[in-house]
């Protein structure tokens, strides 16, 4: 019988972690992998791994910067070593795939320089599981002591945020860090989190944030651009995707309203003014519009995104991420990636349709990012664990859940409102949003949409920052925008402390 199951619940202890030194530049810091035991009712009930990156005699007033992807489903890797690590998977400076076996670098754009980081793994994902209770091992089905055992409690909206707060209040009294300014970044779905935490730390745990980081986020779910369109109903997904749609187009010379050396500037505004206008009078009012507008705004949307007119008319004027991604290069049977529109692959099918390949940049980043992973923490950090490091987990992306709807038909709730809610609430802290130009899955004008509906005080205003970058979703995979990005996050951390 093993230790583990040899202690009773009341004194149970998570795996072994493991700890190294190590030099970023003139910092000497300690990287610190762990996990972190949640509870309920004092009984442990999940596993939350961590890496904790520590600077060394720098104090406990430094900031300290908690870090996740999203999803959900999505482990911490993506983050941890494209952007914020002192380590780095080497991209090409485009952004595009790597040869393998990835290597890893010295990240010079680390966020280290100007903050402890502590890269979270939620439940499910990385190497963070539920723990089963004893009874549940045996193949009892339910343990006798407690409630039903539920592997998926942790897969809904409000259950995750819980964890994040029991997790981050836990960890600060665990390291004595409640001096620090706080700060958290999520990137997608973490994004969502983070918008949500900014209201939901100070609320429940007491954490107050001098700074909330969203990047590429999906703050409203309702308009998250899942590849496979909204109907002839929606409105504003289609309106915020068409921007992104242009500038992709713009990029691989596809466009006939703008040439490939334009100032990417010009067309996006055009784009937007045109989706904001023409297009949104189009998507709203229908077969009402009198046919030779309708002609015109078809013809409009066609010249912007590239794509051959008839194609466009046969849409009525709505094409979905994946139409457009086979669509736009189909003569030269290539497809552009959903989450940079500027990366291209070979059309494994050219014949079918719709597009029935794996997407070229997320499923193509997918093996490298999880042999990066895993080299560095069982080689580099010294970890021992014989579990599965998931990086996307189709267990936590399938059994999601909205738990907190209070009848069937209710969606999940945007992020907007709690974000507004906690910047009010706490007049110091600060918000930087942040997008790619060229990600079609979270489009850039969704959040400047937002920031232009959320009627912000002037106050507020002034505390919000939105920047966006060359690239896609993982716009730091561009050597470019990382540098940026990396500069632009230590001047506002600069400024929130």
């Amino acid at each position: 019988m093993s230790n583990d199951e040899q202690k009773t619940k009341s004194d149970y202890e998570p795996p072994r972690g493991a700890s190294t030194t190590g030099k970023w530049n003139d910092i000497t810091y300690t990287a610190t992998a762990e996990w972190f035991v949640l509870r309920k009712k004092e009984k442990p009930t999940a596993e939350v791994f961590s890496v904790a990156y520590i600077a060394q005699d720098a104090g406990p007033e430094r900031p300290v910067t908690f870090v996740f992807n999203g999803g959900p489903g999505a482990g911490s890797a993506y983050l941890h070593l494209g952007v914020v690590g002192p380590q780095r998977v080497l991209f090409p400076a485009d952004g595009s795939i790597p040869k393998l076996p990835p290597q890893l670098e010295h990240n010079e754009d680390s966020w280290l320089a100007f903050t402890d980081i502590v890269l979270i793994d939620p439940v499910g994902t990385g190497f963070s599981r539920v723990i089963e209770p004893d009874d549940a091992k045996n193949g009892a089905d339910k343990p006798k002591d407690g409630p039903d055992h539920d592997p998926h409690q942790y897969f809904g909206t409000v259950r995750d945020l819980e964890a994040m707060c029991e997790f981050i209040s836990g960890w600060l009294s665990k390291n004595r860090r409640w001096g620090a300014p706080l700060f958290v970044a999520g990137e997608s779905y973490g994004g969502y989190r983070a918008g949500r935490l900014t209201r939901m730390l100070q609320e429940q745990p007491g954490v107050g944030l001098n700074g909330v980081i969203l990047i590429s986020p999906a703050l409203e779910p309702a308009f998250l651009a899942t590849g496979m369109g909204w109907g002839d109903y929606a409105v504003e997904p289609w309106i915020d995707l068409l921007p992104t749609m242009a500038a992709t187009a713009a990029h691989h010379g596809r466009s006939r309203a703008f040439k490939a050396e334009g100032p990417l500037e010009d067309v996006l505004r055009a784009a937007e003014e045109f989706a904001t206008g023409d297009y949104a009078s189009f998507l709203t009012r229908g077969v009402a519009m009198p046919a030779e507008d309708r002609d015109r705004v078809i013809n409009r949307y066609a010249d912007l995104t590239g794509l051959d007119p008839r194609f466009v008319r046969r849409a009525e004027g709505r094409v979905n991420v994946h139409r457009f991604k086979k669509e736009l290069l189909r003569d030269e049977s290539k497809v552009v990636g959903a989450y940079d529109g500027t990366i291209l692959a070979p059309d494994p099918f050219p014949d079918r349709d719709p597009y029935e390949g794996a997407d070229p940049t997320l499923t193509a980043m997918y093996s490298v990012y999880t042999a990066a992973i895993n080299k560095h923490l069982r080689s580099e950090i010294g970890l021992e664990t014989h579990r599965e490091y998931k990086l996307l987990s189709t267990d936590v992306i399938m059994n999601w859940k909205n738990d907190e709807a209070p009848f069937y038909l209710q969606g999940c709730p945007g992020a907007v409102d709690d974000f507004r809610y906690g910047m009010a609430m706490s007049p110091h802290t600060r918000a930087f949003i942040t997008h790619g130009w060229y990600d079609l899955m979270t489009p850039y004008y969704t959040s400047d949409r937002m920031r232009n509906l959320m009627r912000l005080d002037e106050s507020v205003a002034n505390r919000l920052t939105v920047r966006h970058f060359g690239g896609g979703h993982m716009f730091y995979a561009w050597q470019e925008s990382r540098h940026a990005f990396s500069a632009a996050i230590a001047a506002f951390v600069a400024e929130a402390t």
